[in-house]
């Protein structure tokens, strides 16, 4: 039987070969634990401590900003296998609570890094630090399109955005999810998000099923 160290580093080899230090990815799989999301399960909420750095290995896991004031969320990205959160990050070397919800998207996996050690490999392998640059990188871009996106766009066009982003991050045309939820995730009126799918319906692009839709294109 396989041991859970030697499936750990078996799937950062396949999944992270940009941590390319034979002795990270030794300690990686020595100090990782492999933990097992089901679809909807809330991953890390706001207001908690984050005690490990989650690196996805497979499944997505969606990140959610929540208005304080009015409770209304929004989406900020996906997370999909090779990658990390960058605000987890944050809060693990600065010992802040969580101000994101990462919830996952489908059933997930991922390789749950203790926050002891996030730190401590930023001086002693150069690629891990790579790997948090790029991270901050990537979702600081990500974030910025949020913004354009809220700011710039027409709700049309940022409708096909997401949706092209969630099929990105799961691999699956079917989308299952209530006009609400869209509504949600989109930071918009319900009715809003149903007009514009019959809209979206009429032009071919969707078909709209029961809490579910299929993205053509």
């Amino acid at each position: 039987m396989i041991s859970e160290s030697a499936n750990i580093l078996d799937l950062i080899q396949a999944q992270y070969p940009q941590l390319a230090e034979p002795e990270l990815q030794q300690e990686i799989a020595e100090f990782g634990k492999l933990m097992h999301f089901k679809a909807g399960e809330i991953m890390m909420d706001y207001g908690s401590y984050i005690r490990f750095v989650p690196l996805v290995v497979k499944g997505a896991i969606r990140v959610t900003r929540e208005d304080p004031d009015e409770g209304r969320e929004l989406l900020l990205y996906f997370l999909e296998p090779g990658e990390a959160c960058s605000i987890s990050f944050t809060c693990c070397m600065m010992n802040k609570k969580s101000e994101i919800r990462t919830e996952a998207e489908e059933d997930t996996t991922i390789i749950a890094v203790p926050i002891r050690h996030v730190d401590d490999w930023l001086t002693r392998y150069q690629s891990w630090k790579n790997f948090v640059m790029t991270t901050y990188d990537r979702k600081i871009i990500d974030l910025v399109r949020v913004i354009d996106s809220i700011a710039f766009q027409n709700l049309d066009k940022r409708m096909l955005e997401y949706l092209r982003k969630r099929v990105s991050a799961t691999g699956n045309r079917v989308i299952s999810a209530t006009h609400q939820d869209l509504a949600n995730d989109l930071n918009v009126t319900r009715e809003a998000v149903s007009r514009l799918l019959k809209n979206l319906e009429k032009e071919g692009i969707v078909k709209l099923g029961r809490n579910q839709l299929l993205f053509k294109k």
